[in-house]
């Protein structure tokens, strides 16, 4: 891990309003050496501690970091995102599945759809498989079960 700082700079805390650039690297999984996201050529993230934007292992890493600072860390799957959960892979029906979605709406595996909780929440899943009658989807966080490595520049920290 390397780390630059300057200590005059706010600090972060659990409830801190933080803007950043990140780089989230897969080592592990069918995807290992892949970059997930990288906001680096772009514009910069916003994140608010503890909203759960973000796994509580990449939040604990930002903690007590000063405005200014760029590190890396690596998170084992557990610390991330957590492991695969065999019980997040659904049958749903296609009649749920259609309520779901836009009238006429071709569904592909791969595609992600959106759905919404009786209580109102709202959750997504992946297509894996579909038929007339039901479709297999993943509802396990894209990077569960996978190692991170995790590149932050802190910009700026409320």
């Amino acid at each position: 891990m390397t780390t630059t700082t300057d200590s005059v700079n706010a600090i972060v805390r659990p409830d801190s309003y933080l803007t950043l650039h990140y780089r989230i690297l897969l080592v592990t999984g069918p995807a290992a050496g892949s970059v997930f996201a990288d906001t680096f050529d772009g514009n910069p993230a916003t994140l608010q501690m503890g909203s759960g934007q973000w796994a509580p292992g990449i939040e604990n890493a930002l903690l007590g970091r000063a405005e200014g600072e760029r590190f890396s860390v690596d998170l084992v799957a557990a610390d991330a995102y957590g492991d695969r959960n065999a019980d997040l892979i659904q049958w749903v029906s296609r009649k749920t599945v259609d309520q779901n979605a836009e009238p006429g709406t071709e569904f592909e595996a791969g595609d992600v759809v959106e759905f919404v909780a009786p209580n109102g929440g709202r959750y997504s899943g992946v297509l894996k498989q579909l038929n007339e009658d039901a479709a297999l989807f993943d509802f396990n966080h894209p990077l569960a079960g996978a190692n991170l490595h995790v590149e932050m520049a802190l910009l700026g920290v409320l």
